[in-house]
């Protein structure tokens, strides 16, 4: 099951969380120019870094949702550790990266289509 949607066009990555995820993440939806995004990883081990302060937002041992700060440094999370965990690096934007999660059949096609659009 996608707990995300994502979308590039009209020079816009685009994220709406799906179903309860709108109300644990307090977002129903991530609208970026595409020239704030600096590019787009799989990376799992993002998982073990330090999420900092939620506020406000759902945070389980498996399930993130919502902003989280660190450092001074806003990210956005919407991932469960099930799936592939997709980190967006932007700049002049509220956050400074977007942790979400899609099933790992089809992160990589997400990835390319963020980098290929950049």
């Amino acid at each position: 099951m996608m707990n995300n949607r994502i979308e590039v066009n009209d020079k816009r990555l685009t994220i709406v969380p799906i179903g309860l995820d709108k109300l644990w993440s307090f977002k129903s939806k991530l609208s970026i120019p595409l020239d704030h995004v600096v590019g787009a990883t799989i990376d799992a081990g993002i998982w073990k870094d330090q999420k900092g302060i939620r506020n406000p937002g759902l945070g389980l041992p498996n399930k993130l949702a919502g902003t989280f700060i660190s450092q001074g440094e806003r990210t956005f999370w919407n991932a469960i550790i099930k799936d592939a965990p997709i980190v967006i690096q932007l700049h002049d934007e509220e956050f400074v990266r977007i942790v979400v999660s899609m099933p790992r059949s089809q992160a990589r096609q997400v990835v390319d289509q963020i980098n290929s659009s950049i």
